[in-house]
């Protein structure tokens, strides 16, 4: 792409060709991509080799439908898997693209969300009732659309509202428009789900949404929210999801680093990094990691369940992806083909056939509150309506000129994607705020939340197979919750060779000839007589406990094994969703993460039922683990980042059941 800047903006502008203008973190420059469109099926159709087998780049703007190339499930709306093969690319700074870009508003008309407040309140209070209440999972992210009608044409829409984002909202990963015929979509991320380079994959959970009051955040506001258990909880459990991901796609599972602050023009988010190595195309990891927790809910599986059960219409792009598969410099270490660079399609505007919309959901776990639900839909819809200037902005929020600064704890601001020194860039805007995270106060909150987690994930780690098991084999049987991908990364680095199958997979002979079995949790109620996954899962356990061979039943398992075993199984007053708590195993205390609505109950007391030991809680008499001759279980997530004691627990487990049985 040749000519000066005006040229260039010109074109895109008047032009006809499809394009995209991408500022990223930490980047002075706008890229300018453009090229042809094709729309193709699947995400290995992504043409990232020219017919002559030239490498090629392309931008995918990949849709939540696309999530059922994983078996899950989704309202199919037909959106393309839209591929823009660039051909040409330029770059221009931000103060050019501020000074040139159209600036006038857009007017709206008809404008306000699919769905009112009080439907969407009840359809929170269902989820929680009827969803996390029966143990469908730990949280879900429903969302609605906020829409409006517009008569500007949409290249201009598109680059008008780019520039509203330059120069109004910060704290973005990608700040970006995608022009494609028919289809228009500007947004400003604040999340990169995952990205790979150089064999490093790095994916960045964000959850927690503090609303910036009038005048904007100070430490004194945001400590209350940085305290709050149901914000804290939310953090970890989408922390826990992502590991998931990153230990189906790394060979060393991943490792945690933050947490951090990220604050944007009028919201405040925590977040957490997480990076791995992998040698896998980057369009399986993409695969792999369909899609962010933080925007579907978990267990994945079942979050898109719950999300076609409950969601009105279909997602569009919302909670998707655009996916920039860039060549990789020869001699990529890694060995991949490209690299990769995905955010997380949220906080970004659709405009299709003269209509805005502007999709946006609340995390819901067994804490929320419907109404404080509603207001976070609001919070996030005006953080994209007030920067591309379709609602009031609170000038606290304002900046000098572009997208802003990413606040890590213990960090000072560094300005992202050409934070104009300059104030005559944008002379109506004031002055940068400071950086919350350089609080102590804040910067101590933060920190302090890694006293509650595994030192396991937050050191680094790998699977060297020389652990206390070398030698033996492990078969782990999903029953639809991915925490098994953490929990065989485990047991490799414990030394044992672990291989997952799905429970709808496995075979009799591979339950039979497996050394040792290690039957997985999964959602739901374990009593259910019209589930199929129940009863293969029933069968799994009763098959290998009948065998006498080694078997390790974790949590829904776990459950399964105790009702076998003439143990009562019961509902819980309050789901134990991502509870953090101590409990005695067999005379050893340890702090497990817990992920369940049902649990086995003995009474208060009870130490042994038939030929299992039992650890019980005293009070209660909730059962969390159990052992006998050649197996033990447990109803705790050992694997979770909320079990500090995870590891040595795990390896004690399976001294029992890999234990001879005496004659």
């Amino acid at each position: 792409m040749t000519g000066t800047v005006p040229d260039i903006l010109s074109l895109l502008r008047e032009g006809e060709s499809p394009f995209a203008l991408i500022a990223r973190e930490g980047s002075p420059l706008v890229e300018v991509l453009t090229g042809d469109v094709v729309d193709v099926d699947l995400l290995a159709d992504i043409p990232l080799t020219a017919p002559d087998g030239t490498r090629q780049e392309v931008l995918a703007l990949v849709p939540y439908r696309q999530v059922r190339e994983r078996g899950f499930s989704a309202h199919d709306d037909g959106a393309p898997l839209r591929c823009l093969i660039v051909r040409d690319r330029a770059s221009l700074s931000v103060d050019d693209a501020l000074a040139l870009l159209p600036r006038d508003s857009v007017a709206l008309r008809d404008a306000g969300f699919d769905i009112s407040d009080d439907v969407y309140a009840g359809i929170v209070e269902t989820v929680i009732a009827d969803e996390i209440g029966r143990g469908e999972g730990a949280n879900f992210v429903i969302r609605r659309d906020f829409t409006a009608e517009v008569d500007a044409d949409p290249r201009t829409a598109a680059l008008t509202w780019f520039r509203a984002l330059l120069a109004h909202e910060r704290g973005a990963y990608w700040t970006f428009a995608l022009v494609t015929p028919g289809h228009v979509a500007v947004g400003a991320s604040p999340e990169a789900h995952v990205s790979a380079r150089g064999g490093v994959v790095t994916m960045n959970p964000i959850s927690g949404t503090f609303r910036h009051p009038a005048g904007g955040a100070t430490a004194e506001t945001l400590t209350e929210f940085l305290s709050s258990t149901k914000e804290t909880e939310e953090l970890f459990m989408v922390v826990d999801e992502e590991l998931k991901m990153m230990s189906a796609v790394c060979t060393d599972g991943g490792r945690i680093t933050g947490p951090h602050l990220k604050e944007m023009s009028r919201l405040t988010h925590t977040e957490y990094m997480l990076r791995g190595r992998s040698r896998l195309d980057p369009r399986d990891i993409l695969r792999e990691t369909m899609f962010a927790p933080t925007v579907t809910g978990s267990p994945m599986q079942n979050a898109c369940t719950v999300i076609q059960r409950h969601e009105q219409s279909p997602r569009g792009y919302y909670s998707g992806v655009a996916a920039l598969f860039t060549p990789a410099a020869d001699g990529d270490e890694g060995g991949a083909s490209h690299d990769l660079d995905a955010p997380i399609l949220i906080r970004t505007a659709y405009l299709v056939d003269g209509t805005l919309r502007v999709p946006v959901g609340a995390t819901l776990v067994r804490h929320s509150d419907p109404y404080g639900e509603v207001g976070e839909t609001h919070g996030k819809a005006a953080g994209v309506l007030g920067a591309i200037g379709a609602v009031p902005r609170d000038p606290s929020t304002e900046l000098r000129a572009g997208p802003s600064t990413e606040l890590r704890a213990g960090s000072s601001a560094e300005p992202r994607a050409g934070a104009a020194a300059d104030p005559s860039a944008d002379p109506d805007a004031p002055a940068e705020p400071r950086a919350l995270a350089d609080d102590p106060q804040i910067a101590e909150l933060l920190a302090s939340r890694n006293a509650r987690l595994a030192a396991f994930w937050l050191n680094p780690q790998d699977a060297d197979g020389d652990g206390p098991f070398a030698g033996h084999s492990a078969l782990v049987v999903d029953a639809e919750d991915r925490f098994t991908t953490m929990l065989a990364h485990q047991l490799r680095h414990l030394g044992l060779d672990a291989r997952i199958v799905p429970w709808n997979e496995v075979t009799d002979a591979e339950i039979d000839e497996a050394e040792l079995i290690v039957s997985g949790p999964g959602p739901g109620d374990p009593r259910d007589p019209a589930s199929e996954r129940m009863r293969r899962m029933r069968a799994v356990v009763a098959r290998r406990l009948n065998s006498g061979r080694p078997l390790l039943a974790v949590c829904l398992s776990h459950q399964i094994l105790a009702d076998r075993l003439g143990i009562a199984l019961a509902s819980l007053d309050r789901p134990h969703q991502g509870l953090q708590k101590s409990v005695d195993i067999f005379g050893t205390e340890a702090s497990i993460g817990f992920y369940n609505t049902f649990t086995a109950r003995v009474t208060p007391g009870t130490t042994r039922v038939g030929v299992a030991d039992v650890a019980a809680d005293p009070v209660s008499g909730d059962v969390y683990a159990l052992r006998g001759p050649s197996f033990s279980s447990v109803q705790g997530h050992l694997e979770s980042i909320l079990s500090r004691d995870g590891m040595v627990t795990l390896e004690s487990l399976i001294e029992q059941a890999l234990a001879p049985v005496s004659a």
